[in-house]
């Protein structure tokens, strides 16, 4: 993507047909129904397999950041691809009722997994810790791209608190800007693997700021991980952080919220281990084997409504 070369497009042709037909395919699967996406649910319609579709980015949210209009442009978009599906996949109640509020049909929940053998309490690192918090310091971790719509800059009052650390991983177009915004932050860079779960066990608090998420699966890694999370009151969040539970929800786009969210889980170390037990516990169950499981459910579904229009 120009100016962007963390993400990456993937551009049609006409090998993806050749593909789905030498792969003898019952059902295409649409990671991302744009782009290449759409060739391929072409391809699934004049083939006649059934197509499942999965809605990923917010791409009306997208909109409003990065060329503030065609917010309605994007809806017509989402509505008029995801309704050639037989099936969208909603990755959360609140992308779930966006895409019906906008008029897309045949929506159902198909949430994300989560590794928690990879993602535990026990890969918290004393030695770590030391060399981001040299004094002893709270530290407050943000996991995600460095881009315009992440919000990042919300951190900014955190950095301020007296005994406070703010961390920063991840790479994107906005990282000169935001090592201007936040100051005394660490930045880290991208990281992934074993290193990343090292990272995420020997936070404090994990924040994530962005309110277009349509899951917010960082927001997951840091439940396993047995790490209390501030997160905005909106999107996949909302299904993810239990307030006062396992973590506390604010408003979007608050730097003053997520400042004082931080501040009171700060003041209180029973609390943020309290929340991050619960954390933990909450997400044990989502591995990606039952997630997988619920998808072969979402196939088998859509083949049986097709075997039933055919007789």
């Amino acid at each position: 993507l120009p100016g962007y070369p963390q993400v990456r497009v993937a551009l049609p042709s006409r090998r993806v047909a050749a593909a789905i037909t030498e792969h003898r395919a019952d059902v295409v699967h649409l990671a991302g129904p744009f782009v290449l996406g759409v060739r391929g649910m072409a391809a699934a319609a004049r083939l006649g397999i059934p197509a499942v579709a999965v809605y990923q980015t917010d791409l009306a949210g997208y909109a409003r950041t990065y060329v503030h209009a065609g917010e309605g442009a994007a809806w017509r978009r989402i509505r008029s691809v995801h309704a050639a599906a037989d099936l969208t996949l909603a990755p959360s109640s609140a992308a779930l009722h966006d895409l019906e509020a906008h008029g897309v049909p045949r929506v159902k929940l198909w949430p994300r997994g989560v590794d928690t053998v990879r993602f535990r309490p026990g890969h918290r690192d004393e030695a770590l810790r030391r060399e981001l918090a040299p004094n002893g310091e709270l530290i407050v971790g943000y996991v995600g791209r460095l881009a315009p719509e992440k919000q990042v800059e919300l951190l900014a009052g955190a950095c301020a608190l007296d005994g406070v650390r703010v961390v920063v991983v991840g790479d994107g177009p906005s990282e000169p800007g935001l090592r201007e915004a936040l100051p005394g932050a660490v930045f880290l860079g991208r990281r992934t693997g074993g290193e990343l779960a090292r990272i995420f066990a020997s936070l404090d608090v994990f924040v994530h700021t962005g309110p277009f998420e349509t899951f917010c699966q960082t927001v997951q890694e840091a439940m396993a991980s047995g790490v209390p999370v501030v997160a905005p009151a909106a999107g996949g969040p909302l299904d993810l952080v239990a307030h006062g539970r396992t973590g506390l929800l604010v408003p979007p786009r608050d730097a003053a919220a997520v400042r004082d969210a931080v501040w009171a889980l700060a003041a209180d170390p029973a609390l943020r281990a309290a929340y991050g037990a619960t954390g933990r516990a909450t997400v044990e169950g989502r591995t990606w084997e039952a997630v997988g499981d619920q998808l072969l459910g979402h196939y088998a579904d859509v083949l049986s409504a097709r075997t039933v229009v055919a007789a």
